[in-house]
């Protein structure tokens, strides 16, 4: 291809082409003021997808830096590819949380397989061997007509990328809501393990240095991805199907070695993978915050299409690629390893002291603008927001009318779509590979990794509660934070640092803003009162389809760290004869609970208030006890209050409970969702020890019953058969698959 057949495929730039790659008519005009000109066609585009909400934050940053960041633990915070915290002995682990809702609505495989693949890259480019991927999953009404379809692709993705590149997908969560038929949510962890003193980061140095690229060959799959990603969708979403990228893990595990084998030398100056807005971020990102320009040339470029633009190589996001600033004189030691490894290799260009990105091809120059002023204007808008209003609290009016047996309650909850095992998902993904996998989904409230060739272990958790958002949105984001903080102690990990995903609406709306203003808030309070900071993230907005926008889900992963894999504890009952206990106090707060949704057919009241010095006070108790040896199980108490949790640790361990310590079985004793509570079961000549220990904390804690039998029972007889409970929660989501319901 020629620079005269290029220059023909290209439109002219006026300010409606530049609505039509998402500027509004200031930001063009901001344009045309920095450059003073202009902008060619290839410089529009890259100005497009940096000024985009996905690229940019411009709608969240200003919130985003109330945030806690920082702490003893913490090596590497927000704004280089993942977060980086000290876990002792030298070592550290690098993780984030990224979210690919839009692609994996539009194309559910390649849209879900892409996300695992780009959070691997995070996670790796910054010299840490991935050991763990995790999800969070959001799916519309199981009775939309699109949801089963999104379920099977969005499932077969995470799996077929995570079990072929080799890394374990070890837990997650996967709700279902009317909120989310038109916008599914598709959010990707990975956990890292890497030595303090072997940590890359992407700020590009040495002028001269050379520029090259690895990995995969360029396509034209996923152009305009992040302008895609920042808009609502609308009835024509499946026209978008272009703008999905295409995965192949099989070269990611190339990637990954490859990479790691090169860290190992003293070749690498800075190192970027090509994510959103591919090699457009990755160079304008590595120049700028090298404070030094960049020049491209890009007819050396390995592509896999031919006549491509140079603005359709700046703004590919073709998957399994890599941008790489090497010291002068190691290229060949780098195409050494790349050769082997069976990668693409090119030096495309070096660095420069004009501070501007240039780029060539055919012999001409496409773009040369100044990436300072273009990334330091990067819109930023402190849009209006209005708070959520506040809900009352739900009286026992709402029970008026029900009069179901206890067991028949369980048995529907225990087969509602959130509360349904979700076996037919994890049993998917390859959860064992590598070896050190000690829990995964179903086993224990967090997952939890061995650190490799060591007893230590890394304990990993997702959670969040929309409905709880949706109702308060600063509540809800402390719960969420809570949530994760509870998860991980109850397998007797300490809480290190948190990675966010924030889901949400339009924020040009100002009741969607209030949400996502509300969660920051609240996630924020609960960081700091559990020193349990905020290293990485991805804001994730626009979510909605013709104006409907799904619940507020600001996505909270969670990592701790645990001298020994060996004493972390899971949820099964494993002895009849264990006394089970309650640790923490119980009001009965029942709204926004999943009984009241499920039951009585009604969302509505204020979530469960949470008190973080109450749920840091017994999360340390609750990790001291597993510590000391004093716990056969443990388990947070969450969705469905303290019969489900205890109705799940029977249906884990296949060993029943006899349950005497509930004051009448009044409905919101059994499945009010008060937080900061755990259930226990620990050994009959342990429990004066607790009680002890409990007493000198002031935890409150309570004698719930003990294990025995194979139904959960009490004084009257048995309430609900375990084959019963299990018959329920294990069959509907294998049904519903199959199309059978």
């Amino acid at each position: 291809m020629s620079a005269e057949a290029t220059r023909a495929q290209e439109r002219p730039v006026t300010a409606e082409l530049a609505k039509e790659f998402g500027l509004s008519a200031e930001e063009y005009q901001n344009a045309l003021d920095i450059l003073g000109r202009t902008p060619t066609f290839t410089e529009m585009g890259i100005i497009s997808v940096m000024w985009s909400e996905h690229c940019s934050y411009k709608s969240s940053k200003v919130w985003l830096k109330t945030l806690p960041t920082t702490g003893p633990q913490v090596i590497c915070g927000p704004g280089e590819n993942a977060g980086v915290v000290d876990i002792g002995d030298g070592d550290a682990v690098i993780f984030k949380m990224e979210s690919h809702n839009h692609p994996s609505y539009i194309e559910p495989y390649q849209g879900a397989a892409t996300g695992v693949g780009g959070i691997l890259r995070d996670v790796f480019t910054m010299g840490a061997r991935p050991i763990a991927n995790m999800n969070a999953l959001r799916f519309g009404s199981p009775d939309h007509p699109k949801t089963r379809h999104l379920v099977s692709g969005v499932v077969a993705g995470i799996g077929g990328y995570g079990n072929c590149v080799g890394v374990p997908t070890v837990g997650g969560e996967t709700n279902f809501h009317p909120a989310y038929n038109g916008n599914i949510l598709v959010n990707a962890m990975t956990v890292g393990v890497a030595k303090t003193d072997r940590i890359f980061y992407s700020a590009a140095a040495g002028i001269g240095n050379p520029v090259v690229y690895v990995g995969s060959k360029t396509g034209r799959d996923g152009i305009h991805g992040a302008t895609m990603a920042s808009a609502e969708f609308t009835e024509d979403s499946e026209e978008k199907r272009p703008t999905v990228q295409v995965g192949d893990p099989f070269t990611e595990k190339l990637l990954i070695e490859a990479c790691l084998e090169l860290m190992e030398t003293d070749a690498i100056v800075a190192i970027q993978d090509m994510g959103a807005a591919g090699l457009t971020s990755s160079s304008v990102e590595m120049a700028g915050k090298g404070g030094l320009g960049i020049e491209l040339t890009l007819d050396s470029l390995p592509m896999r299409e031919e006549a491509m633009t140079p603005y359709e190589i700046m703004l590919s996001e073709s998957q399994e690629r890599m941008l790489i600033i090497l010291k002068p004189g190691r290229e060949e030691v780098a195409k050494a390893i790349f050769d082997k490894w069976e990668l693409d290799f090119a030096v495309i260009g070096h660095l420069t002291d004009t501070g501007n990105l240039v780029i060539k091809m055919y012999g001409e120059t496409w773009c040369d603008m100044p990436i300072a002023p273009v990334s330091n204007a990067a819109p930023e808008y402190n849009r209006p927001w209005e708070p959520t209003p506040k809900a009352s609290d739900v009286d026992d009016s709402v029970f008026d009318g029900y009069s179901e047996s206890l067991g028949d309650t369980l048995t529907k909850l225990f087969g509602c779509p959130d509360l349904a095992s979700k076996r037919w998902i994890w049993e998917q993904y390859d959860s064992l590979v590598g070896g050190d996998t000690r829990f995964m989904s179903g086993q224990a409230d967090a997952a939890v990794v061995r650190v490799p060739g060591q007893t230590k272990a890394v304990a990993i958790t997702t959670d969040c509660t929309p409905r709880y958002c949706l109702a308060d949105p600063v509540e809800g984001g402390r719960q969420a934070v809570a949530e994760a903080w509870r998860n991980l102690s109850a397998v007797g990990a300490l809480p290190l640092a948190i990675t966010d995903n924030m889901n949400f609406g339009n924020p040009e709306k100002p009741r969607i803003m209030g949400q996502f203003v509300g969660a920051v808030q609240g996630i924020g309070e609960a960081c700091k009162a559990l020193d349990f900071p905020v290293v990485s993230g991805n804001v994730s907005l626009y979510n909605e389809t013709n104006g409907e926008a799904i619940l507020p889900t600001p996505a909270i992963g969670g990592v701790g760290i645990m001298p020994d894999a060996m004493i972390a504890a899971g949820i099964a009952f494993r002895n009849e004869g264990d006394v089970i206990l309650a640790v923490g106090e119980t009001k009965g707060h029942i709204g926004q609970s999943i009984f009241l949704r499920e039951i009585l057919g009604r969302e509505e009241g204020a979530p469960p208030p949470v008190d973080l010095a109450v749920e840091r006070r017994n999360g340390d108790f609750v990790r001291g006890l597993i510590h000391e040896g004093l716990v056969v199980s443990s388990h947070d108490a969450a969705d469905g209050g303290l019969i489900v949790t205890i109705a799940e640790m029977a249906l884990a361990g296949g060993i029943g409970a006899y349950l005497t310590g509930f004051d009448g079985q009044h409905v919101r004793t059994l499945f009010g969702e008060d937080q900061g509570r755990y259930v226990l079961a620990v050994r009959p000549d342990a429990v004066a020890a607790v009680q002890e220990k409990a007493k000198a904390a002031g935890v409150p804690v309570s004698v719930l019953g003990e294990t025995r039998g194979t139904a959960l029972s009490g004084r009257g007889g048995d309430i609900v058969s375990l084959k019963r409970l299990r018959e329920a929660n294990e069959g509907w989501l294998p049904a519903y698959m199959s199309a059978e319901l």
